[in-house]
Parts: structure tokens; C-alpha cells; sequence
């Protein structure tokens, strides 16, 4: 499967944002879908993570309460609303898809850039203070 992000973009503190992930070449709808992000000097880290039927989400503790993560298997598509942005959520934004459904079980796995084995090219967010 390939997958495209785009919806990056400069925005205030304080602004939203949606980012999108397109998908071809295979249906998602039984791949766990994320999202990453990786600021400047800084190592990839999990931002939030929905299940194949869109019924469980998880969220990293830093963006819980502001980014909500949705999918559309029929369109073939996954969603991140970034809402309250802060200057710190600045990063290149990845998403990601796994095979693996047994990455949803804890912490340690969803969290892991290992555990996806698809990844979109990434697409910027900057937010200025």
C-alpha cells in the first residue's frame, strides 16, 4: 500500500489544522493506521493510532485532549484534526500503517516506528508563536 499525507501547512499558536492520508494500491480497512511526527534534531515519536474498524484510538499524552485521529475505510483515507496547535507540535507529520493487529495491545508496541511496515512521505506543520 502506499500512503500520502498532505494538509501541513503554517499556522498560528492556537489554530487548527486536518491532515489527511491517502491510501492506494490495497484496501485499509484491515491495517491499523498512525500517525508520527519528528521534529528538527529530534527522533520520531508517536503521535496517535486508530484501529482497523475506526472503534479504538490512542493518543500520545502530549496531543490527547487536542488531536482527534479518524479514518474512512471507504474512502480509503485516514484524518488528524489538530486543534489548540502549540509552537512544540512543530514537525515533519508521518503516517503510517500496520499489518500487525496485535500493535494496538500495549504502549510499547503502537508507539514503536518498527511496527508499521507502510509509511507516507511526511507533511509539514509549523506553527509560529
Amino acid at each position: 500500500v502506499q500512503l500520502q499525507a498532505f494538509g501541513g501547512g503554517l499556522v498560528q499558536a492556537g489554530g487548527s489544522l486536518r491532515l489527511s492520508c491517502a491510501a492506494s494500491g490495497r484496501t485499509i480497512s484491515s491495517l491499523v493506521m498512525g500517525w508520527f511526527r519528528q521534529a528538527p534534531g529530534k527522533e520520531r515519536e508517536f503521535v496517535a493510532v486508530i484501529s482497523w474498524s475506526g472503534a479504538t484510538t490512542y493518543y500520545s499524552e502530549s496531543v490527547k485532549g487536542r488531536f482527534t485521529v479518524s479514518r474512512d475505510n471507504a474512502k480509503n483515507t485516514m484524518y488528524l484534526q489538530m486543534n489548540s496547535l502549540k509552537p512544540e507540535d512543530t514537525a515533519v507529520f508521518y503516517c503510517a500503517a500496520s499489518s500487525n493487529g496485535g500493535v494496538m495491545t500495549s504502549i510499547r508496541t503502537r508507539a514503536s516506528p518498527g511496527n508499521y511496515n507502510y509509511w507516507g512521505q511526511g507533511t509539514l506543520v509549523t506553527v509560529s508563536s
